[in-house]
């Protein structure tokens, strides 16, 4: 990271990125689900099943393509490692088991997620 891109982050609440960033990642992976069952429902020539309240499919499509491109092209390889595992897998992980399984130290396993959070946040045009 060179001095402009610290200067412009410290000017950031950092907690609140982190925050939103966090929220969006979890809430991609109910999305990511519902694209997938609305396109099997397609291919099967079902109606949706279930009673729908709202209909925001474009949205909803837009979102995780938007997501997984950003997660795609935003990252290098440990910090898209890290996002997926800590907050798109369908098991909780601890950072510790994360760090001590990618083979890399406590401070680089943190940094190397505040990276990938900014890196987000910055793709999704949440900063």
């Amino acid at each position: 990271m060179n001095i402009e891109q610290l200067s412009f982050i410290d000017e950031i609440d950092e907690k609140k990125v982190r925050r939103a960033v966090i929220k969006q990642l979890k809430r991609f992976k109910a999305l990511r689900v519902a694209v997938q069952n609305k396109d099997e429902q397609i291919a099967e020539g079902v109606e949706n099943p279930f009673p729908k309240i709202v209909d925001k499919e474009k949205e909803k499509r837009f979102k995780v393509k938007q997501m997984e491109r950003a997660i795609e092209y935003a990252l290098d390889d440990i910090e898209r490692e890290v996002i997926e595992k800590k907050y798109l897998s369908s098991s909780r992980v601890k950072d510790i088991n994360l760090y001590l399984d990618l083979g890399i130290t406590k401070d680089q396993y943190y940094e190397h997620k505040r990276q990938a959070i900014f890196a987000l946040a910055e793709a999704l045009n949440i900063i």
